[in-house]
This record gives structure tokens, C-alpha cells and sequence, in this order.
């Protein structure tokens, strides 16, 4: 059963991409508003709508320095195998021009709206104890609980709820890889603590910081975080001091994650935040530019030039692998919603409810890493046809654009401490939640997929 929507989703990825004079301009925006090694991408106020600008080329968040920072000397570890334009306009275009084959069997579940359910949230800060500070809007004292009262509602079908039960079925004897930055694990983190309401798992990590393991036994199923911001190889240029630029290898494999997941059955693979701070790019081993670098002689490269490398070298290790047999699932870039100003000049997020799509657009800088990688999936599925491997969309992006009361802003920390506001992450429980109603639906199709040609 082809999922049709995502294939034409992926044909739209051919569209023109922004002219180079937007792609130079940005870049020089980059390079002159540095300040420290990464933004958090940011918003500009606008009094009718969020429309977002590019972010600053500045520091890691205080309040995630600690979770964001790489460690100079990895610690060996045996990991545990797995068993066997406008947001509204481009969505909607994709899904009205075409009429799909077969609704029950195929439906876009990433074009919809929120809409309000009572019954929300599914879990606490009280029932799950795996919930990191920076993400515990509750216990930080955010007063508002509306915004958790909310569900996705695709515009052609329904898409169930996540049931903690169903899904541990579904994923008995199998293993689950996270492969990407901090809110790959904020993902992780809200996965694990609606399946807190039936069973906890056992950390099976070991002294490797980086990667984070946990078994299921009484389903025998593993879930793993491998800590990718870059997704390709990448080094410090200064093993003390993590706000400096990093070297980045654009043509070398990432041996963290891509020698360790052959044996697992899904793989879930995202970026975002760390292509905004100043970068080293090499090639070949030869240094080829850089991003808001401060070296004489080099070529001033873009963000999304190594966002575009990035993604094509990990599809590439992904579809070099001899005996992975699992789902690649990519899921799409995120913004985030900082208003009235960039993330370390009070820049905030204070709304309460969800935006309609007709409030707000998604900025053109994150609309072409959304059009990047939807064109690097298609060329990862055309690859890996051959061999029976699956290449699938995740397309988180317009659930997510519409929720810029999701966030912890300042309920991250306690008020004495001197934090910027968190306009990137997402509050636990909360709208990433709605996240697993998508990979429980999506492993479920999969699933019937496996069975129908059994």
C-alpha cells in the first residue's frame, strides 16, 4: 500500500529554490549579528501575525548549554542491537491537486488544524518522571493549561489518538532510533512518558553521554538516542570551549550513529538548530568555506548548503548499509517562535492558544530547509528502491508552525535564574506529544504494509 500523499509531497520538493541574492543576503545577516556559536532560529513581532525573520548567529541557550554540549572524549560503549511560500498555500496546493486512490488506505495526515479535546493532557509531570527541567512547564509554574487541550485533525481523515497499548503491540520485538539533536530527544522524552501510563523502561545506557538507551523487556523493545546536531562528522575547533565554531566534514559519515543502528527496525532522523552557528565546512579533507567564520580568504558558504550536504551524506550512509532492513523515517524542520525579538534580546513566546493557518507564514530561510529535505528523501528512496529500503516523511513542520504556544519561554527555570526564554524546545506534556499520533499511525501503515506482502 503506497502512502500516495508523501510521494506527492516529495514531488513538490522540485520547486525552484530561493534566488541566490536571498541565500547571500542571508548569509551576510549571519555573519555580521554574531555574537556567540548558536540561535535558536527566531521571530520578529508583527502585530497581525508571527512571520518569521532569520535568526542570529550567537550561543547555545543557558538553559540547554548543559544537554547541547558534545563531550571531548567519548567514552567506549556497547550499544544494545536492535531486534530483527506560505505553510497554508503549500499544503494545501500538495493535497487539492490530486485526488488520492483510495482514502481509507491513504491520507494526508500532516495537513489539518487544531482542534480542542477536553480530555487532555495524558499524562503529568506528577505520572512521568523522565520530563528534563528545561521542558517541565508545570513545575516552573506556567499558569495557563489550555494549550494542552488541543489534538491534530487531518483535513480528510482522523488520526487516532496515541494508545500506549496499541503501540507497545506494534512494536513488540522491535527498536526505535532517534537520531539527531535536543529536540530529537524532546521527542523521545514525550514518547516515553505517554508509555509511562503502562510501563517504564530500564536505562540500559552506559557511560557515553551522547547516546541514551532503553529496554522494554516484557515487549523486548529498545529505544535509542544518538546525538547527531550535524548528522554528518563534526569536531570542536576548541575542546574547551563549546561556543566556538565547529568543524564540520560534509562528505564523512557520523560513525556515532551510522555505525551502530544497522540492526534497528525504524529510524527517525531530523536537524534543525545547529546549522545556524558559525561552521567549518570541508570536503574531501580539503576546507572548502565556511559559515560566519571570521577567517580571511574563505569562501562564505550558506546554512542551507551544508543542510543539503548534510542530509545526502546521511541518506547516503543510511542506504550503505548492508543488512538494515528497517524504516527511515525524516522528520521535517520545526521553527520556532520567538516574538518581539531575536532569542537573547527578549525575544519571548507568550501566546496561549494555536494559531489558524491563515495567521502566519513560514519564514523563506526555513521553507528552503523544508524543501532540501524533501528533495534529499526522494533522492534517498530512488537509491535505496533496489534494495527494498523505505525512505518515509515525518512532515512535522505545519503542525508545529501553528503552535506557538507550545513552548516553555520562561517556565524552563526558576524566575532568580538568568536564562533566556526557550522558544525552541517544547513543553512536556504538550503539542510534541501529537507527534507520536503520527509515528503510531505511520508504524501502523508500515505494518499493514509488511503483512499485505506476507
Amino acid at each position: 500500500m503506497k502512502l500516495q500523499v508523501f510521494e506527492l509531497l516529495l514531488q513538490q520538493s522540485t520547486k525552484k529554490a530561493p534566488k541566490l541574492a536571498s541565500l547571500v543576503a542571508l548569509t551576510i545577516v549571519l555573519s555580521v549579528t554574531i555574537i556567540f556559536a548558536y540561535s535558536p532560529s527566531s521571530l520578529w513581532y508583527n502585530p497581525r501575525k508571527i512571520s518569521q525573520a532569520p535568526p542570529s548567529s550567537t550561543s547555545l541557550e543557558e538553559s540547554i548549554r548543559k544537554d547541547e554540549e558534545f563531550k571531548a572524549a567519548k567514552s567506549p560503549e556497547t550499544e544494545p542491537k536492535g531486534p530483527s511560500s506560505s505553510i497554508k498555500n503549500e499544503f494545501n496546493n500538495t493535497t487539492n491537486s490530486s485526488k488520492l486512490a483510495d482514502e481509507e488506505k491513504s491520507c494526508d495526515l500532516f495537513t489539518g488544524e487544531w482542534v480542542q479535546i477536553p480530555e487532555a493532557p495524558y499524562y503529568t509531570n506528577a505520572t512521568c518522571y523522565g520530563i528534563e527541567d528545561h521542558q517541565n512547564c508545570m513545575k516552573y509554574g506556567r499558569p495557563d493549561t489550555g494549550f494542552l487541550k488541543w489534538r491534530w485533525k487531518p483535513d480528510g481523515c482522523e488520526l487516532p489518538i496515541f494508545d500506549p497499548h496499541q503501540f507497545l503491540g506494534l512494536v513488540r520485538g522491535k527498536s526505535i532510533a532517534f537520531v539527531g539533536d535536543s529536540v530529537a530527544r524532546n521527542h523521545m522524552l514525550s514518547l516515553m512518558c505517554l508509555l509511562s501510563r503502562v510501563v517504564y523502561p530500564l536505562d540500559v545506557s552506559t557511560t557515553n553521554v551522547e547516546n541514551k538507551h532503553w529496554v522494554y523487556k516484557d515487549y523486548n523493545f529498545n529505544i535509542s538516542l544518538f546525538w547527531a546536531p550535524y548528522l554528518v562528522r563534526s569536531e570542536r575547533t576548541d575542546l574547551n570551549d563549546v561556543t566556538r565554531p565547529f568543524n564540520l566534514y560534509l562528505d564523512e559519515f557520523d560513525k556515532n550513529w551510522t555505525s551502530k543502528i544497522e540492526g534497528y527496525d525504524y529510524i527517525i532522523i531530523s536537524a534543525g538548530q545547529w546549522f545556524f552557528r558559525p561552521t567549518i565546512f570541508y570536503e574531501n579533507g580539503t576546507l572548502i568555506g565556511c559559515l560566519a567564520c571570521k577567517q580571511e580568504n574563505v569562501t562564505q558558504l550558506t546554512m542551507h548548503f551544508s543542510y543539503e550536504k548534510a542530509f545526502r551524506t546521511a541518506f547516503r550512509a543510511i542506504n550503505s548499509l548492508t543488512n538494515f532492513k528497517g524504516v527511515t523515517f525524516l522528520r521535517t524542520i520545526v521553527p520556532s517562535h520567538f516574538e518581539g525579538g531575536v532569542w537573547d534580546q527578549g525575544g519571548d513566546c507568550v501566546r496561549k492558544r494555536p494559531l489558524m493557518r491563515n495567521e502566519t507564514v513560514l519564514a523563506d530561510y526555513n521553507s528552503e530547509f523544508r524543501r532540501i529535505q524533501l528533495e534529499e528523501l526522494r533522492i534517498a528512496r530512488e537509491q535505496g528502491r533496489d534494495r527494498g529500503l523505505r525512505f518515509r516523511l515525518f512532515d512535522a513542520t505545519q503542525a508545529m508552525l501553528l503552535r506557538p504556544d507550545g513552548h516553555p519561554s520562561k517556565y524552563g527555570h526558576w524566575p532568580n535564574e538568568k536564562v533566556t526564554n526557550d522558544c525552541v524546545h517544547w513543553c512536556l506534556p504538550g503539542p510534541i506529544d501529537t507527534w507520536n499520533d503520527f509515528l503510531q499511525e505511520l508504524i501502523k501503515r508500515e505494518e499493514i504494509n509488511e503483512s499485505s506482502f506476507t
